[in-house]
């Protein structure tokens, strides 16, 4: 062995490695990390949501299958490449998609099966709360779906007493605590960013919204206790161990940070907890979070507020599309190139049209795209019809073709950020990407730079994505200095050697896209017009 892989297995064998543990949408990710935070082993599983009774969801053993099947991937692959078993770790965290509702009697049964973000039935709920609380609670929150089940008069309501999260059901079944990470309590309830808790003057208005139903409960009663990045969160009990570790080598008593949800550790992942600054996802969906300096002027219908895992209040504008329809462009041209008995390989196509793109005019010649497979919540349309549309005056030609539909695929995110950039005024200093649409090199990242008007750096790590960003928090919790913000430990600690590669906006790019979003809202109505007519 050499000598990196000797300090490796001396590491993990002294019980100095942290984990992380995120379970996303289709996959669940284990990554162990060194002293210096670079990945050293990582194991997944992959896993799908179901549809059953008109629910998405996910069954218990479904999630305690994935998650020890995970953890002992990333167990093989320590013993692979290391030659070693893990007995030990500095500690470990654990995060899952946010939003969602597991409700627990107090026997701890599930009252009624897993409801996750994905589902679309709360939107009552979510409209009165909105208005009761003036503060958007989109659907796929927690309070909306607890609301939801009582506008719907469900007889589990009565017997609630405990909700919470994916990862704060994970936390606290191996751990015993009912706790949850700030970030992903955000998603449950709103926030009040100074106290870092819940809203205590929104939980009144809601214990007052349902008290004439006469439940046993008040809503801060049935709720996580709040935690942010740092504190201490309990430990891995003996039960705990058993439930995560089929080996059963590992030891309890492992410290536990606080449990998180996918948009806080893909902000650690990405050094984006800063004020003024954020990171934009874009692949089959696209969103961007920005953390902000002070509240809101507006309630904002389109715009998520939530909080990073230290506590600052964060704005997300989040569109459901984005690369589908530039992937099906692509496919289209390859299959062309394949008729014509040409081989090439996909990322050579892509890499030659993404860039034939910046060929083209600054506002698309004229050009027009919607790419919707489905609705939207920034714009208007519960559907989607992938549609391109052109006059006879349009310079109709490859670069232009492109150029518009990669403008187009950032449309309905380019709305949402002009409130937040154009309205309430905003500042933004830097922009990290990460996800499909920047695979291209400088491509990707100069549309979105023109689309933010803000810099935008790619940097190698993101790829790593969430699971290291739950492993960076435990072991922000253990390594941390006497008053050293999350926001300094990563700056200083972890991303003092990989900054990015930044790209600043072209001046004629942005203004090309001012002119293109004006033409794209305009047109809007022939979206609408083809869902209501094809």
């Amino acid at each position: 062995m050499d000598d990196r892989i000797n300090q490796i297995r001396k590491m993990i064998e002294e019980g100095k490695a942290a984990a992380g543990i995120e379970l996303g949408s289709t996959r669940i990710k284990t990554v162990l990390i060194d002293e210096n935070h670079v990945p050293v082993a990582s194991g997944s599983y992959d896993w799908e949501n179901r549809f059953e009774n008109h629910i998405w969801t996910y069954s218990l053993e479904d999630i305690w299958t994935g998650l020890k099947n995970s953890y002992a991937d990333m167990v093989r692959d320590v013993k692979e490449k290391y030659e070693i078993g893990i007995t030990r770790l500095a500690a470990i965290g654990f995060s899952a998609m946010m939003h969602g509702y597991l409700a627990f009697d107090k026997e701890d049964r599930l009252l009624v099966p897993f409801r996750t973000w994905r589902n679309t039935i709360t939107g009552q709920a979510a409209d009165e709360l909105t208005q009761l609380f003036q503060y958007n609670i989109p659907q796929r929150w927690s309070i909306a779906f607890l609301y939801q089940s009582i506008l719907n008069e469900e007889d589990h309501v009565k017997d609630i007493a405990y909700f919470t999260t994916l990862s704060g059901y994970i936390h606290w079944r191996l751990t015993g605590k009912k706790v949850l990470g700030i970030g992903d309590a955000s998603g449950m309830f709103p926030i009040d960013v100074k106290k870092k808790d819940f809203d205590d003057s929104m939980i009144e208005q809601f214990d007052r919204l349902v008290e004439t139903k006469g439940y046993p409960w008040k809503l801060r009663e049935i709720m996580p206790q709040v935690l942010t990045a740092g504190d201490e969160a309990g430990v891995l009990t003996e039960e705990g161990v058993r439930l995560l570790d089929a080996s059963g080598e590992l030891e309890a008593g492992i410290p536990v940070c606080p449990p998180e949800g996918d948009a806080g550790t893909g902000m650690v992942a990405t050094n984006s907890v800063a004020k003024r600054t954020g990171n934009v996802s874009a692949g089959t969906s696209v969103f961007a979070m920005i953390v902000l300096e002070k509240e809101l002027e507006k309630l904002h219908t389109e715009i998520d507020m939530v909080t990073t895992p230290s506590g600052s209040l964060v704005a997300m504008a989040h569109a459901n599309n984005c690369t589908s329809d530039l992937n099906a462009w692509v496919s289209l041209f390859r299959e062309y190139s394949e008729m014509m008995g040409l081989k090439v390989d996909a990322n050579d196509v892509y890499g030659a049209l993404y860039n034939k793109a910046l060929e083209g005019d600054a506002d698309c010649g004229g050009l027009l795209s919607y790419g919707y497979y489905s609705g939207e919540n920034i714009i208007p349309i519960d559907e989607g019809r992938p549609i391109f549309i052109r006059t006879p005056e349009s310079r109709f030609n490859l670069a232009n073709f492109m150029r518009t539909n990669l403008y187009a695929s950032l449309g309905a995110l380019k709305i949402g950020m002009d409130i937040l950039v154009k309205d309430e005024k905003i500042r933004i200093d830097k922009i990290y990407g990460h996800g499909g649409l920047f695979k291209t090199p400088v491509v990707g990242q100069r549309i979105m730079a023109a689309a933010m008007q803000a810099p935008v750096s790619v940097m190698e790590t993101a790829g790593e994505g969430g699971a290291w960003g739950i492993a960076l928090l435990a072991a922000y919790m253990v390594h941390k200095k006497e008053g050293e913000s999350l926001e300094t430990y990563l700056a200083d600690r972890v991303f003092n050697q990989n900054s990015g590669k930044e790209l600043k906006p072209d001046p004629k790019d942005m203004e090309g896209f001012e002119v293109f979003i004006e033409r794209f809202k305009e047109g809007l109505a022939i979206e609408q017009s083809a869902i209501s007519h094809i």
